[in-house]
């Protein structure tokens, strides 16, 4: 009796030498707490304000070996950060960069190999990633990494990056989603799932577990080759009360991306973007002219000015326009409108499609360069596998060697690297005025789309149904029939509401559209980045209102969903004891004279102003605040009336 004791008591002391003890990870503030566990499967969860968001979940990958079962901690090594940093531009002027790290060390039982899990704790948010050591060949074939949600969990689900909103529960989903992913959790809080720093890994994608309900899973577009030391994205849990919060803190990001390793930035110059049409001389010198009186910075010459895009023959070393776009192929002299524009301070942006970028890269950006241009817009990018991922940003890298702006077209979706090249302005992977979405998916977006950061919307205007409605296509090929589905003054509030430091405006329009209305003045006035930005509320799907400020002025952006509203906006951002002069922007009625009908009124407020707005179904409210110097005696005082 007394040896069975002490075996028993033995066994029960190498049981416990074995297993190791989790590692827990903390926000500065306490708020999140991640648990790594090495239960036979390496495993994590994470807790949020004392609440279980990310339920015990998988942990592992494939390299060359298959790391799913039998992995162990072996070493933990903690760490802090705690800096400011100023990016170059951006929705803030000074970026907080504080966070908990800690580096785990694994091993797996039967091999020699090491892995590292890297665990990033920040106010805002949580981040892991696998790390790789050593020198040796990678050959990753899956991610096991696992979201499993609290039952109940609703996903906000987008197929592809310019695909419509759908609100899922997490089961019998058809297809994939895409990222960022924001989650309605069931007790009433917010959860989104993110990555950054993707820059040379394939894109991933979010699906359903076969085999354990409530759970996501990480699925890759294909096989990632490399060599060690390498590492894979970073994988993001973001939580909030309120959704407009997660969209608030997405400077995270940024944060997960390195340094910017640009020295002389001073040539990135953010403003506001309008496209020229019919690939003319004449029409470029008409749209800058339009550009200084409407106080534009740039002038983009779109598909068609070097041949049909889709043709691998085409060149964009050379002027030879697409005669679809325009049959008289000598109608553009491009070096004379850059020149024109030159003498304007107004720059030129020309859009290149991937079939030529592919091809020509390393000649035509000297050769850009030489001629004047300040940027090139990628077109019909592929992006999808570490191939194309790669090449994309090994682009933007050279770009910047040759002093050239980047917007990227169609699929991508940033994950932070305008950070270190802020050269990259902005991209699209939205679904934006080229789809003519209604406004219930403009008020999705602010809350999916924008937490992953800027996106090239394209702002429109005039393309509304004046009465000038009556041919079969533009000149540039789009039907007739199809026009914006918001009102005009929902297209100014989204200047403020989304983010973009190239701004296109005016999109399907051209300077003959305009009529001078008198509410180009806010499209005018408006700035594309800022030195604070504030979500003021929102609900994703029903209305968003969000505030910006450059140097005294703020700007705010309030709209509507497909259904009238009646919103109250505080001032309370406003710095106390200053008055403001309010110039605002709504849809009026037949009282007002433009064939616009957007009313313009002036207000005299403060911070304990308290805006109250009837938006129209698919309406918006745009505001700017500016400083009142006693000069504007004729200006009233807000009195609470309905605008």
């Amino acid at each position: 009796m007394k040896k069975r004791l002490t075996l028993t008591f033995w066994g029960m002391l190498v049981a416990f030498s074995v297993m190791a003890e989790a590692v827990k990870v903390t926000s500065p503030d306490g708020e999140y707490e991640f648990t790594v566990s090495d239960d036979g499967q390496l495993s994590y969860s994470l807790f949020y304000q004392q609440k279980e968001v990310i339920e015990p979940s998988r942990l592992g990958i494939e390299w060359n070996e298959n790391w799913y079962d039998g992995i162990r901690i072996v070493t933990s090594r903690n760490s802090r950060i705690d800096k400011n940093w100023k990016p170059v531009y951006g929705e803030r002027a000074v970026v907080k960069e504080l966070y908990n790290a800690c580096e785990i060390e694994l091993a797996k039982t039967g091999s020699r190999k090491r892995m590292v899990l890297d665990v990033r704790a920040y106010n805002e948010g949580v981040a892991f990633r696998y790390r790789f050591v050593g020198g040796e060949y990678l050959k990753i074939e899956n991610e096991f990494t696992q979201f499993t949600l609290p039952k109940g969990t609703l996903a906000w689900h987008t197929e592809r990056a310019q695909t419509p909103y759908n609100l899922l529960p997490l089961e019998g989903w058809e297809n994939e989603s895409d990222r960022p992913l924001m989650l309605q959790l069931p007790e009433g809080q917010y959860a989104c799932l993110a990555e950054a720093q993707v820059v040379d890994y394939v894109r991933t994608k979010f699906k359903l577990s076969d085999e354990k309900p409530y759970t996501l899973l990480t699925s890759m577009y294909g096989i990632v080759e490399d060599i060690a030391p390498y590492h894979t994205p970073w994988r993001i849990v973001m939580c909030a009360s309120r959704p407009g919060d997660i969209l608030a803190n997405n400077d995270l990001l940024l944060n997960l991306n390195p340094d910017c390793k640009i020295a002389d930035t001073s040539w990135i110059k953010p403003g506001k973007v309008m496209r020229e049409v019919t690939l003319t001389t004449e029409g470029g010198k008409a749209l800058v002219d339009f550009a200084v009186k409407r106080r534009l910075q740039y002038i983009h010459f779109d598909a068609g000015w070097y041949g049909f895009e889709y043709d691998k023959s085409s060149d964009a070393t050379t002027v030879t326009l697409d005669p679809r776009r325009n049959e008289q192929i000598d109608a553009l002299n491009l070096q004379e409108v850059i020149s024109y524009a030159k003498s304007k301070g107004i720059g030129v942006i020309l859009y290149v499609n991937q079939r030529a970028l592919q091809q020509q890269l390393d000649e035509i950006l000297p050769l850009y360069k030489s001629w004047g241009i300040a940027g090139i817009k990628f077109g019909f990018v592929q992006v999808g596998s570490q191939i194309w991922t790669r090449w994309m940003h090994e682009a933007v890298k050279k770009c910047a060697q040759h002093g050239l702006m980047v917007d990227i077209h169609d699929e991508y979706r940033p994950t932070g690297f305008s950070r270190t090249y802020p050269n990259l302005m902005t991209q699209e992977g939205i679904r934006g005025n080229e789809e003519f979405p209604d406004a219930t998916h403009n008020t999705i977006l602010p809350f999916t789309r924008f937490v992953a950061g800027a996106a090239d919307y394209t702002i429109c205007y005039y393309r509304q149904d004046f009465g000038r409605l009556h041919t079969d296509k533009d000149s540039y090929g789009v039907p007739r029939s199809r026009t914006i589905q918001t009102t005009p003054a929902h297209q100014l509030a989204l200047s403020v509401i989304y983010y973009s430091p190239l701004q296109y405006m005016y999109w399907y329009d051209k300077p003959s559209d305009s009529q001078d209305e008198p509410e180009l003045k806010f499209f005018d006035d408006v700035y594309t980045t800022w030195d604070d930005t504030q979500v003021l509320q929102g609900k994703i799907g029903e209305f968003v209102t969000i505030a910006r400020r450059k140097g005294e002025e703020w700007f705010v952006g309030a709209i509507t969903n497909n259904d009238a509203r009646e919103q109250e906006i505080s001032l309370d951002f406003l710095p106390q004891g200053k008055s403001y002069i309010a110039e605002i922007y709504t849809d009026g009625d037949k009282s007002v004279k433009t064939r616009t009908r957007v009313r313009c009124q002036r207000y005299l407020v403060n911070a304990q102003s308290v805006l109250r707005f009837s938006l129209r179904a698919s309406g918006g409210a745009a505001i700017r605040l500016v400083l009142d110097t006693g000069d504007n005696r004729n200006v009233r005082n807000y009195r609470k009336q309905k605008l």
